[in-house]
């Protein structure tokens, strides 16, 4: 038995409880486990990705194409376009749902028939690392578990918290505007049942032993059918005790840490990834010690800063907080983002952007066509996130193509530069813009973002050489390809912010043994001068290898042209 699981499961259900919670829970694993087969490859080292790792974030029914089911659309695009560039794919959630695109589940173990099946979603996951969703914070009404709590069932009388709505509950953070507690009428009467999210995402009561079993099967049941990185989705919210802000709760953290201690006994192929859009402190705090919690964290600072330097076309506030982001070592690493289904989370630059840059960026998001959704907060709403496709957030729509391409690949070239995984949302690989009859239709801000495509379309988009499209998706796959080739990109390898002003940003990824890779970027309007900063090191000839420049690493400094991204290596590397 293992220590680290009883002392865990004892620490959240208390040591007398714990003891017979571990047994059941141990057992359920057990047998889990023995029909679960490991990859052929499992990758190098404690984290087992490299440089050669990014993500693509996709909807399961991105694409449509007549007579092909959408997950076989989705693996048709792959394999066609991405193999050679991407490793994995992140099949957003792909099962039955009430709403919620997908994040309001009503099964976790099928598929949504309309889209495939597991056949399908294996398929994909035999050509690329497959990663998928564990939303564990909440369900569907619509779920098995909560038609028996309205029954009054006694297995799943616990699985949800009721609280009487006249309980002051004014202390607990939340992320959306809307009622904490939704009246249910079930067998027993009326309930006011938690809904953090909406009233069709009913919140699982973690407090109950059963919920938590349930929950690990489920997880271990995905791994089984091949995915090999896991999102815990929403994780920060998970455990709930009136009288505690709800948000990080150490039962929350130790939840996490189960889950981690339950992959390194018996899956260690296995990535767990954390979802937590909240401030950079408290993001990071699901590192744990570095050991025992996420492998990976999202990079939710990224967003909001990388677009404040192109708006504002000083790149500072991004430059300052990148040099306070703690080493990698090879345990853990960050997955870093632009965008996503969802929009540019306002409340990881709390504390970075100040209230005016905050309120610019705001004004600037709603010029060029995008939204703004609020959270409920005491005395009223503040900006929760910003719904707008990166792209015209980004680059407008209003230059030529070649310019927007130009601006955007800039942006996306910090993604790919940063120390840890790229995670890229299809959209802004293939170079989407708003899509604002979506949100006429949907009445959703995140609409605006989540647009679905026919194949045949697209495809033909990205054969026309002068298209937006293919211009972005061209220099996309590009910039990919290039880093892949690079040990420098490793998501252990060390990275150092290095001195620069104004728009531009300057970092150094690698060392002598990995190789070196000097990564500049104009993210203004305008030519910018970087004086050569002493720490980068380099003093022979350089040589760009995204453009073929070649540049006197001795001089004092280097003239980039207006968006230029330059990734620049000795001409000779060790």
């Amino acid at each position: 038995m293992s220590q680290s699981i009883q002392e865990l499961v004892g620490f959240i259900y208390g040591p007398e409880k714990g003891e017979s919670v571990v047994s059941t829970l141990l057992d359920r694993v057990e047998r889990r486990v023995a029909m679960i087969s490991a990859p052929p490859v499992r990758g190098e080292g404690r984290l087992p990705l490299n440089e050669s790792d990014s993500f693509m974030i996709t909807y399961g029914d991105q694409f449509r194409r007549q007579g092909r089911l959408p997950l076989e659309c989705l693996k048709d695009f792959t394999e066609e376009k991405l193999s050679g560039f991407l490793s994995g794919i992140h099949i957003l959630p792909f099962f039955p749902y009430t709403s919620d695109d997908g994040f309001s589940i009503s099964d976790y173990e099928k598929v949504h028939p309309d889209w495939g099946s597991w056949e399908q979603v294996s398929g994909i996951g035999s050509s690329f690392k497959l990663m998928s969703d564990l939303v564990l914070n909440h369900c569907s009404v619509s779920h098995r578990w909560f038609k028996g709590f309205l029954e009054d069932d006694p297995r799943y009388r616990d699985f949800f918290i009721s609280v009487a709505p006249d309980t002051d509950l004014s202390m607990i953070v939340r992320p959306r505007a809307l009622p904490l507690l939704t009246p249910f009428e079930t067998a027993a009467g009326i309930k006011h049942v938690w809904t953090t999210f909406s009233a069709d995402q009913v919140d699982l009561n973690f407090a109950c032993p059963d919920v938590l079993i349930e929950m690990i099967d489920i997880f271990l049941f995905h791994v089984q059918m091949g995915v090999q990185v896991i999102r815990l989705d929403a994780i920060a919210y998970l455990w709930k005790e009136i009288g505690h802000p709800g948000i990080h709760h150490p039962k929350t953290h130790a939840v996490v840490r189960l889950f981690r201690a339950i992959v390194d006994k018996y899956v260690p192929w296995v990535i767990i990834l954390t979802e937590t859009n909240v401030p950079h402190r408290e993001n990071i705090s699901y590192f744990g010690s570095g050991e025992d919690e996420a492998h990976m964290i999202y990079q939710f600072s990224l967003p909001p800063l990388t677009l404040d330097a192109f708006l504002r076309e000083d790149a500072g506030h991004l430059r300052d907080w990148a040099s306070t982001l703690p080493p990698v070592d090879g345990k853990t690493t960050y997955f870093n983002f632009l965008a996503s289904h969802d929009g540019v989370g306002v409340t990881p630059a709390y504390g970075i952007l100040r209230d005016d840059e905050l309120s610019g960026l705001i004004r600037s998001v709603e010029e060029r066509g995008g939204l703004v959704s609020y959270k409920a907060v005491k005395g009223g709403k503040v900006p929760y996130e910003l719904n707008i496709n990166y792209r015209d957030a980004v680059a407008g729509d209003q230059e030529a193509p070649k310019k927007i391409a130009a601006k955007f690949l800039a942006a996306q070239s910090l993604l790919l530069a940063m120390p840890g995984v790229p995670g890229i949302y299809v959209h802004s690989l293939i170079g989407s813009g708003n899509w604002t009859e979506g949100v006429r239709q949907t009445g959703m801000n995140r609409t605006i973002n989540r647009q679905k495509l026919q194949l045949d379309e697209v495809l033909a988009e990205l054969s026309a050489p002068s298209s937006l499209r293919a211009l972005i998706f061209t220099g996309y796959t590009r910039m990919l390809k290039i880093r892949g080739e690079r040990n420098a990109f490793h998501p252990a390898s060390p990275f150092k912010v290095l001195k620069a002003e104004g728009p531009v940003f300057a970092l150094l990824r690698g060392d002598i043994q990995r190789g070196r890779v000097l990564c500049l970027v104009n993210a203004g309007s305008r030519r910018a001068y970087w004086k050569v900063d002493p720490a980068a090191g380099f003093s022979g000839e350089l040589t760009d290898c995204l453009g073929g420049q070649h540049f006197n690493g001795a001089s004092e400094g280097i003239d980039l042209e207006p968006f230029q991204v330059l990734w620049l290596e000795p001409l000779s590397q060790p």
